[in-house]
């Protein structure tokens, strides 16, 4: 028996092993590909659109999951097990999402300091900015600098422990831990400020952000401007509110 739990020990540090070598494989490859991408800044605004319309798309799924915390306790918990055990998401679309990720904030970093480079030494304001553009788009680096903090906490919050719970501890798989490991982080009210402040900077980010993909793919005429326009403000409030929602659905519902 003691046999038996050796091996399956040393498996699953094998698995872990495993796991974090073909995510480099995969970065390095991903970075190899996209060396041309930071060439011009067509190309910039291009690659930054594609990162978009990928996270775009995941927060629609996220959001969904999260949202049957609210429906229910055992589908919540099936999808959470499918999506932490599934061999797929686990090695194949995890490391592409968290590429994603990274690239798309860097890209935003880069494009910044080259919009900067281009006005040189004259502050913003003298090309006055606000009569043509509206406060989410000249402040985009602000809204994604506190998203991307909000995102070190959540991953603090649900990421890491789920690696610790797996691949540190070896813990035998639980298909019904994952509801209570959500709702006790939204206990604290203090942590429920701080994801709702961060889900309304996530809002301003993506008022701008969502149209502004669009029209890196060539969506500037102004019949499609308006739609795009109107899809991503319903797309902001909706994904936002969501997320809002189910946080504090479970901080309320903790205290009757």
């Amino acid at each position: 028996m003691i046999f038996l739990l050796e091996i399956k020990r040393e498996y699953r540090i094998f698995v872990a092993l495993k796991l974090l070598s073909d995510n480099l494989v995969i970065f390095r490859n991903l970075y190899l590909q996209n060396m041309q991408i930071f060439k011009t800044s067509v190309a910039r605004k291009v690659a930054m659109a594609l990162s978009a319309f990928f996270l775009i798309l995941f927060l629609v799924i996220h959001l969904a999951v999260n949202f049957m915390s609210v429906l229910s306790e055992g589908t919540f918990n099936m999808l959470s097990h499918f999506m932490g055990t599934n061999p797929l998401i686990q090695f194949a679309l995890q490391p592409v999402l968290l590429f994603g990720v990274v690239f798309h904030f860097v890209m935003g970093f880069v494009l910044e300091l080259q919009n900067k480079r281009a006005r040189g030494n004259q502050p913003y304001y003298s090309y006055n900015g606000a009569a043509n553009a509206s406060w989410m788009s000249r402040n985009m680096i602000i809204t994604g600098v506190v998203v991307l903090g909000f995102l070190a906490l959540h991953l603090y919050d649900f990421w890491a422990p789920e690696m610790v719970y797996k691949y540190i501890e070896f813990n035998e798989p639980d298909e019904t831990r994952y509801y209570g490991e959500l709702i006790e982080k939204f206990h604290d009210p203090i942590r429920v400020g701080i994801y709702v402040f961060c889900f309304v900077f996530l809002c301003l980010h993506l008022l701008h952000g969502f149209q502004s993909a669009f029209q890196s793919m060539g969506w500037k005429d102004d019949k499609r401007k308006k739609f795009i326009s109107c899809l991503g403000k319903w797309y902001s409030y909706v994904i936002c509110g969501g997320f809002i929602f189910v946080a504090l659905f479970h901080y309320i519902n903790s205290l009757i």
